[in-house]
């Protein structure tokens, strides 16, 4: 039974407060870090312990992940299992780079977003350039606002060619097609991005080969549906993968509708599902 793992544990905090998120500069209580330590290192623990097939772990942390030494320290750990295929994380890039030395490069892999106004664009792009150096696989993203477009251009322009800039359609924004058109100029995918996709009653690879596991371990079939499906500590999840319908009208999420078998975006991110990098350059 290979399985695809998105986990999100009880991890809120930040250390960015930018507008457009509902978790901007929260503060995690003392208890509720060490809540969080305890339950990735019992994930971290049954991912080891995983005999069914191979797995791949992509971490989505309502918060910054990397700033916390458990989160870098699971990365490294799961890099170098033999049967985990890849493992990835969202990130700000706001951590430091060295610790990446110790993960295996071939399963590592990091998924960095750009926040214009939270971190100055040099050191933004300098981490990057570090991450080039030392042969990390990663992409970069950006948040489609009309007060974004010249730092990304400016990204694409300064990041090695072979690093993939994506942009993710802001929520609630309509696009015009002159709009969508500058966008689609730096990110050749971006349409994938600008409408939900309707996904009602349409076949997805979320709750057969691909699930999300919060901090009690409790199994859904992704980040969007509520309904459980078990739990990843006593097994009770197994029985419960199958392929299934979408329940909902639309997904309007990368995370969610790249699942999607009616889109051909395994094809377009094969070998980098996880970390949001094409099989092609620039998509």
């Amino acid at each position: 039974m290979d399985l695809t793992v998105l986990y999100r544990g009880p991890l809120a905090s930040c250390d960015y407060d930018c507008p457009y998120c509902p978790f901007a500069k929260r503060r995690d209580s003392g208890e509720q870090l060490r809540a969080d330590r305890a339950a990735l290192a019992r994930f971290t623990e049954w991912v080891g312990a995983y005999e069914q097939g191979r797995l791949s772990v992509l971490f989505t942390p309502w918060g910054e992940g990397l700033v916390r030494s458990w989160y870098r320290r699971a990365l490294v750990e799961l890099s170098r299992l033999p049967h985990v295929d890849r493992v990835a994380i969202q990130t700000n890039l706001s951590c430091r780079t060295d610790w990446l030395v110790d993960a295996d490069l071939d399963t590592v892999a990091l998924w960095c977003t750009y926040h214009p106004g939270q971190t100055p664009y040099e050191r933004f792009l300098g981490k990057c350039r570090e991450l080039s150096a030392r042969g990390v696989r990663f992409s970069v993203g950006i948040v489609g606002l009309a007060e974004h477009l010249e730092d990304a251009r400016r990204l694409r322009a300064e990041l090695p060619e072979e690093v993939y800039l994506w942009v993710n359609a802001a929520e609630g924004h309509t696009y015009s097609d002159e709009e969508a058109d500058r966008w689609t100029a730096l990110d050749p995918l971006f349409p994938y991005s600008r409408h939900p996709h309707r996904s009602a009653g349409l076949p997805c690879r979320t709750g057969e080969s691909v699930v999300s596991v919060d901090g009690d371990g409790t199994v859904r079939r992704c980040h969007f549906v509520p309904a459980e499906l078990g739990n990843l500590y006593d097994g009770s999840y197994r029985a419960a993968l199958t392929p299934r319908p979408c329940p909902l009208t639309l997904c309007d999420c990368h995370i969610g509708y790249v699942h999607l078998e009616t889109l051909p975006l395994y094809d377009v991110f094969a070998g980098g599902v996880l970390e949001r990098i094409p099989a092609g350059p620039g998509g």
